[in-house]
């Protein structure tokens, strides 16, 4: 039940207070770290192959130390159930990401809808990697509606995948995981090799994950009475026209829904990145009503999820339960 409780418990945490800037945040320690990793490296000069093995070496430098850290202080805080319970809550609530996510996706919209472009690019390039300061209002909107639904996944349902089944320790290894992919992940002249292990290992971590998220949008979607058969239609159909095998499941299913085209070439780090396009040819002009119906799928497949994989976890904790009791029992008898 403990697992259970922690995670209930940060997931309505994170509801009520998101991510202040100022709070500290194990991902702001994991991204220093990294960072101070990669601004080493990029000072040697190394083949393409020292680079992949590198990248490899980063990976478990910053994967396996924060796995052990977060299972140590769990040992640590174990002397008592409350505090064990509180720690756990907390490292739960900094894995979870649902109202941070929605709030940046809420200051693009105010800056919108005061006609401030340019604060509205500013704002949108604090949550994306690619260029931002030379998008039209419309490509701002939907590249916020684009962060949003990808995010769902990596933010909200992996997290939550990963915390029911492992507790905090496997939920952040994941979120190292997941923090690597974000900041090396890139398949550009600078990260192509360093990042490699890093964007691969977490395609395998997303891949169920992903596929649960499209199930829940699509079940939030036909709650929230959008164009679920659209969605189910576009995602069926665009569910893979990405460069991850997993962030266009999540995106289709809002572009069909929302009945909006997303995806096609963006610019990173100065360089054009060619990308499908995923949905139908929109009919009408991305407005911020997409947005807000994003943020709404967002909550709606959040809650649904929640609810779900924390019913599974107990059925399966009392069945648990149930066989220890029955070993007892059993060497009992024996006895």
């Amino acid at each position: 039940m403990s697992v259970i409780s922690m995670t209930v418990c940060g997931f309505l945490l994170d509801l009520l207070i998101g991510d202040p800037y100022s709070w500290p945040h194990p991902v702001k320690v994991i991204g220093n770290y990294i960072q101070t990793i990669l601004n080493w490296v990029f000072k040697l000069k190394l083949t393409n192959l020292q680079k992949n093995w590198m990248g490899i070496a980063m990976w478990i430098s910053v994967v396996v130390p924060t796995g052990l850290v977060i299972w140590g202080i769990m040992r640590l805080a174990n002397f008592n159930e409350y505090i064990y319970l509180i720690v756990g809550t907390y490292f739960a609530y900094t894995a979870i990401s649902v109202k941070g996510l929605a709030v940046e996706a809420h200051k693009i919209m105010k800056s919108v809808r005061s006609d401030n472009l340019r604060q509205a690019r500013n704002q949108l390039g604090m949550i994306v990697g690619r260029e931002t300061s030379q998008l039209t209002e419309e490509e701002v909107l939907k590249a916020t509606i684009e962060t949003v639904a990808e995010n769902t996944c990596d933010g909200v349902i992996a997290p939550l995948c990963y915390l029911l089944i492992g507790g905090p320790t496997l939920g952040w290894i994941y979120k190292a995981v997941n923090t690597l992919d974000s900041m090396v992940g890139y398949k550009n002249e600078k990260f192509q090799y360093i990042g490699k292990a890093s964007a691969i290992i977490d395609d395998y971590f997303n891949y169920i994950p992903a596929r649960l998220t499209w199930l829940l949008m699509v079940m939030t979607i036909s709650i929230m009475r959008l164009n679920t058969k659209e969605a189910i239609t576009v995602s069926l159909r665009d569910r893979r026209k990405h460069n991850s095998p997993n962030s266009a499941f999540s995106e289709s299913v809002v572009a069909g829904s929302l009945e909006l085209q997303l995806g096609g070439p963006h610019i990173y780090f100065g360089t054009i990145v060619s990308k499908p396009f995923i949905g139908n040819p929109q009919k009408k002009t991305t407005t911020i009503d997409d947005v807000q119906k994003t943020i709404q799928i967002l909550y709606g497949t959040a809650l649904i999820a929640l609810i779900i994989f924390g019913t599974i976890r107990f059925l399966i904790s009392l069945k648990e339960t149930d066989m220890k009791d029955y070993i007892k029992i059993s060497k009992s008898d024996y006895r």
